[in-house]
């Protein structure tokens, strides 16, 4: 970047040339395998995110290496990550680990976050709900809060309160709202109706996350997604099928964005 001013300041480069060279300067090239967005942090407030299914393991290790080989200072974030490769992964980056690194992952989740030595962790001060409609919904509503306490926010969880109990889900929400969650994500598979019903409670904007739970024609989702994209509850935004990780990037853009504005 130095560089790229330099020859600015000296009239070598034209103002637009600079500009171009300096958004190409922030995509980090990796041997074809990934392009690492180094700016994602200070921009989003969360760092580099690396979705890992469909990866050889052999990609996944040199992907990591080489990310902080770099010299990042900004942790990294490892989604859908079994235990098995976890495993792995804590082996063969043992020399990270002897330099100060932190492997913080989250089983239910199957979500990695390699903290650098320098970490500085973020408060918001800001409070989130995570509501599921059932355990089996768990592992997605982990993943998203990971990602969130990552980005600063307090996360205020409650499991298994789904429409088949319902008398479970009024005092949860009321707990939330008394203690000032500016948003709630709700997680949900089946046929998919709890986001309507919670959205029809709070004056809060509600994250939908279908899930792929379900049989018959409800399987691998596509029934909640499409309960949750025809709800007649207003202030509902939805997400694509399991991605708890998107959820909750969704939710820390609002509250950063009102909070900075």
């Amino acid at each position: 970047m130095k560089e790229i001013l330099k020859d600015f300041k000296q009239g070598k480069i034209t103002l637009k040339e600079c500009e171009k060279k300096l958004k190409a300067n922030n995509i980090l090239e990796l041997e074809d395998l990934a392009k690492f967005d180094k700016t994602r942090n200070f921009r989003t407030g969360f760092p580099e995110a690396i979705y890992s299914e469909g990866k050889s393991y052999h990609d996944l290790l040199l992907i990591i290496k080489n990310y902080f080989k770099n010299k990042s200072e900004d942790n990294l974030i490892i989604t859908k990550l079994s235990n098995n490769r976890f495993l792995k992964l804590e082996n063969d980056l043992h020399q990270l680990i002897e330099e100060g690194y932190i492997l913080d992952y989250n089983k239910r989740g199957e979500i990695l976050v390699i903290k650098t030595p320098s970490h500085e962790d973020i408060e918001l001060n800001s409070k989130v709900g995570i509501i599921t409609a059932g355990t089996s919904d768990i592992n997605i509503a982990e993943e998203a809060k990971v990602i969130l306490e990552q980005g600063g926010c307090k996360v205020i969880t409650s499991y298994d309160i789904g429409v088949a109990g319902i008398h479970r889900l009024f005092p949860q929400i009321a707990d939330m709202i008394e203690k000032e969650v500016k948003i709630i994500i709700v997680c949900a598979g089946m046929e998919g109706t709890l986001p309507t019903v919670v959205a029809g409670l709070v004056d809060v904007p509600v994250i939908a996350v279908p899930t792929s739970i379900g049989y018959g024609i409800g399987k691998n989702g596509e029934v909640a997604l499409n309960a949750m994209l025809q709800s007649c509850a207003p202030g509902i935004a939805v997400v694509n099928i399991d991605n708890g990780f998107g959820a909750a990037v969704f939710a820390l853009t609002i509250i950063t964005s009102i909070m900075f504005e």
